[in-house]
């Protein structure tokens, strides 16, 4: 006598398969806004680091010059002549489609403290010899038009 396996197939049902589906979801709405601002805050630490560096080339450009600082209202020249910086750096929250074609380079110094100019990417603040990020606020890490003086 042969003895049939009156076992049921084994199966998801539909409500199993919706469950995952559920959880799936919930995690995925709490993993994918923490990974859609991570690229600000990517370029936000690359700015920071940039500008911590740009400025200790240019006290090492002072310091080999007798105090004199370089002359950044024109461009970078004095820099990269000088083997301080290889290129011109481009501003990263500089965007020259939405500032009149500007370059991403361009450097407008100022003697009053201000931190951001709508006129150029960078500002070299004469009074402090300090270089800036236009559309950039340090404090906050933060980038785009609510980081503008």
């Amino acid at each position: 006598m042969q003895v049939r396996n009156r076992g049921r197939n084994r199966a998801f049902t539909l409500v199993e398969i919706l469950i995952v589906v559920v959880i799936l979801g919930i995690l995925a709405a709490i993993v994918v806004p923490q990974f859609t601002n991570a690229a600000d805050d990517a370029r936000g630490g690359n700015l920071t680091t940039q500008l911590q560096t740009l400025n200790n080339q240019i006290e090492l450009y002072a310091a080999r010059n007798n105090g004199n600082y370089p002359d950044l209202a024109a461009d970078w020249d004095d820099l990269i002549d000088g083997n301080y910086i290889k290129t011109a750096p481009s501003n990263p929250s500089w965007n020259p489609a939405d500032n009149g074609d500007v370059a991403a380079d361009s450097v407008t110094t100022v003697d009053d403290g201000s931190t951001g100019s709508a006129d150029s990417a960078w500002v070299f603040d004469t009074s402090t010899n300090t270089l800036y990020a236009s559309y950039y606020d340090e404090a906050l890490g933060a980038m785009g038009d609510d980081a503008t003086d």
